[in-house]
């Protein structure tokens, strides 16, 4: 049984394993609608298909420069398990999302984004190469300035399979982050410390999205560095997990509000310091296994979408207030503050704010997202296919201008023959 992390939209697929010979290939290319799998951790229906074919299993080290950082490793390998090994010797990943568990095929496929986009940009900027197998059975070698490159990083594992990539590496003196935490009153406090603390490489702020009137848009801001105390020692593993799916009544609009009430006390008033581990300023989520049986067996739905930076203030506003009003709040709401567009066709990040919020699957809950993809069109944002699992063909459309290139490239190679997944077949790609 295969789902996504959002178990959401559930059903059987056929799932095939990948074998890197010739006539392997060729028998796999063979099959209509395939799509890449890696780990699982893509949220809605863009790595589900009638054929899903696994890749994590293909996840071997292949080489690594220590004198520039290159890495080269096969695209199963998890970034959790780079970091395993690198780690200790001094180097992390230039770009990292909030979780850990995901492939290196993933991690191009959706060209991921952390807390340090408005400095680094996307992960596509620390890849150097990778290969790429084609629907003709040839392997391309892509690079920047490359049209398969630009389609593929970002392309949602549509443009074929990706079979392994070299990737730069950052060197660090420490596995702690010196880190900040600034309370703020609501929205305008939150993007005047958004913007006063711009020279810091990383930052990230958890939002009251039920909170209205002069506390609408309240928020925690963490922004942080990289210590220097030359401490490398491995971490102790802390994990808790959720034994099985909790009831769907759990989350309603009292806990989240008590929740969010609580997380939001916790913090002093004004600013503080902290020093604390990766693991936790990167991925506090994943030392929760299974966290997503949270929302219930019905699933839930990640909803991140990204605005202008000159119409943010006002759809964020507009946003959040909608959202408070329907009383389905999410107690995982992160706001980030963006750089500048890269060149990829359908990579999400552009210069301004991004929001993504938790929502469990219940009534009434995609009309809500109808109503905040028009609010979101209308200030010339777009929703992360990465997240997506509803969002219309004509809303996609409208946030990417660049998908005719995209449709082109995917006839050109004859990749729209074979690779399809739910996504790509809801949006038309």
């Amino acid at each position: 049984m295969v789902n996504s992390w959002g178990n959401y939209p559930k059903g059987t697929f056929n799932e095939l394993s990948f074998q890197h010979s010739q006539s392997s290939r060729n028998e796999l290319l063979h099959c209509k609608e395939l799509i890449p799998f890696g780990n699982g951790r893509s949220y809605g229906d863009s790595a589900l298909g009638k054929n899903i074919v696994h890749l994590k299993p293909y996840n071997y080290f292949l080489a690594f420069d220590d004198a520039s950082g290159t890495l080269h490793i096969q695209a199963g390998v998890l970034l959790s398990e780079i970091l395993e090994v690198f780690v200790p010797k001094g180097w992390f990943l230039k770009i990292t999302p909030g979780t850990k568990l995901i492939t290196i095929g993933g991690a191009i496929a959706s060209d991921i984004h952390g807390k340090n986009h408005h400095v680094a940009g996307c992960f596509s900027e620390c890849v150097e190469e990778f290969s790429l197998l084609l629907p003709d059975n040839s392997i391309h070698t892509c690079r920047q300035g490359d049209e398969l490159f630009h389609a593929t990083c970002g392309g949602m594992g549509l443009t074929g399979i990706i079979l392994d990539a070299k990737i730069t590496l950052k060197k660090i003196r420490s596995r702690f982050i010196k880190q900040k935490t600034i309370k703020t009153r609501n929205l305008k406090e939150t993007f005047t410390f958004f913007e006063e603390e711009q020279q810091q490489p990383y930052s990230v702020a958890w939002v009251d999205c039920l909170s209205t009137g002069e506390d609408l848009g309240k928020c925690l801001l963490m922004t942080g560095d990289f210590a220097t105390d030359g401490d490398l020692s491995a971490g102790k593993k802390r994990s808790l997990g959720i034994p099985c799916y909790l009831p769907s009544f759990t989350l309603n609009k009292l806990t989240v509000t008590a929740f969010n009430w609580l997380y939001y006390k916790k913090a002093p008033a004004g600013q503080s310091k902290q020093r604390v581990d990766i693991d936790s300023f990167f991925y506090p989520l994943d030392a929760i296994e299974n966290w997503n049986r949270i929302y219930g067996r019905n699933g839930f739905t990640q909803y991140q979408f990204i605005l202008p930076l000159d119409s943010s203030y006002e759809g964020l506003h507009e946003i959040l207030s909608r959202i408070a009003r329907s009383g389905k709040g999410s107690f995982l709401s992160v706001l980030k503050l963006y750089g500048e567009e890269n060149s990829n066709l359908l990579s999400f990040p552009m210069k301004g704010y991004s929001l993504a919020l938790d929502f469990k699957i219940e009534k009434g809950l995609f009309q809500l997202l109808d109503l905040l993809d028009k609010i979101v069109v209308e200030h010339g944002g777009r929703i992360y296919l990465t997240k997506d699992v509803r969002m219309s063909r004509g809303v996609f459309e409208q946030g990417y201008p660049e998908v005719e290139q995209f449709r082109r490239i995917r006839d050109k190679y004859g990749m729209s023959k074979i690779f399809h997944s739910l996504q790509s077949k809801r949006l038309g790609l």
